[in-house]
């Protein structure tokens, strides 16, 4: 195996698209083509882990978290991400970073927060936005399944739990080519009318390419006529946090010493009790204040994240309990999910996961 063969497989639970704008995700030290010796799993890489890898001679770290965030002027090895790139270079250690790409699947950070919980009802907090775009193409009656069915195979006419979704319509197409033209079907300088469907589907925007890859290829005109459009729908499977409800609902003091026990944490910050019983539960692993009017709008009874500040807990206004439980401890599950995921992709390699606890926050 080569690290790219990894990258494969992070990119079907994670795809790098899903990532927020401001990220720095994928693989950040390192040759893809590289040949694998096996795989460290951590939430963050420090020096330690980087040393935990050579111990375990593994010249792959998965990471949750992304060493490399902004632009770095100098390599001198005066701060510990200067170190860590260092030491991985030297020791031909590779370095994938997947963030905010596994915060934003259905199957990621989140969900693992849920499964603690037992929530049930799942849905996406914040769902992605300007990801949804939209083919309509015209293809001769007798090719339109053949084009359907490969641009179903490229990933398109997915929505929600459904797949191979489209619509068509029936019409007649007329063209008429010049004396340069080469057309499949009617003659040069003809005019020709065409018993025609056409086809609409939906697609994620980082598949544009695969997909009319697939149109260009499987169509039989020689100029294919199409339109791709972005649409304004949001992406209710893919977006930052979840809501779920609780099988049976708590009192708040019950709540928090739940919460407190399944999430492992030593300390739950959070705003006043408001003397209800709680039943819908928001979530988003990290850092979450900007997503406390989203947990408000959803109806939930409390909102579980990291990382509120004073005055972020009045933002809760009577009408919310927010809980921060630490920000390691709200991801702290991600590198088992990581581990778990390429455990069953490649059963029979060498995948670790590190023993090291990279939480830079300390309680007493």
């Amino acid at each position: 195996m080569q690290i790219k063969d990894v990258i494969q497989y992070m990119e079907e639970l994670a795809p790098l698209a899903y990532a927020e704008s401001y990220d720095n995700v994928g693989l950040l030290v390192g040759n893809k083509n590289t040949p694998l010796t096996g795989i460290l799993i951590a939430h963050d890489t420090l020096e330690e882990v980087v040393d935990e890898a050579i111990a375990k001679k593994c010249n792959l770290i998965v990471s949750f978290h992304p060493i490399v965030f902004s632009g770095i002027k100098k390599f001198n090895g005066q701060d510990y991400v200067n170190r860590v790139i260092v030491k991985a270079i030297k020791n031909d250690i590779a370095i994938y970073a997947t963030h905010t790409a596994l915060d934003n699947v259905q199957n990621g950070v989140n969900s693992t927060i849920c499964d603690r919980l037992n929530l049930i009802n799942r849905k996406t907090l914040i769902p992605k936005a300007d990801f949804i775009y939209k083919l309509t193409t015209y293809v001769p009656d007798i090719n339109a399944e053949e084009l359907r069915g490969a641009l179903f195979i490229a990933g398109a006419g997915n929505i929600g739990n459904y797949s191979e979704c489209s619509f068509t319509i029936s019409g007649k197409g007329t063209y008429k080519g010049n004396e340069n033209s080469n057309p499949k079907i009617g003659e040069k300088g003809g005019f020709h009318i065409e018993n025609e469907t056409q086809i609409s589907v939906t697609f994620e925007k980082h598949l544009e390419s695969k997909i009319l890859k697939a149109l260009f290829t499987n169509h039989p005109y020689e100029e294919v006529a199409y339109e791709v459009t972005k649409l304004t729908n949001t992406h209710q499977n893919i977006g930052l946090g979840m809501t779920g409800e609780l099988s049976v609902p708590m009192n708040e003091n019950d709540f928090l010493t739940f919460l407190k026990k399944e999430m492992n944490t030593s300390c739950v910050r959070h705003s006043n009790l408001l003397g209800k019983r709680i039943e819908k539960v928001a979530v988003l692993g990290g850092s979450g204040s900007s997503a406390i009017k989203n947990a408000k709008t959803s109806g939930a009874d409390v909102y579980i994240t990291a990382d509120l500040k004073y005055h972020d807990f009045y933002q809760a206004e009577n009408s919310i309990l927010l809980c921060d439980i630490g920000h390691y401890e709200s991801e702290q599950y991600t590198k088992t999910l990581l581990y778990e995921f390429l455990s069953k992709k490649i059963p029979n390699f060498a995948i670790v996961l590190s023993g090291i606890n990279t939480n830079p926050v300390n309680y007493f």
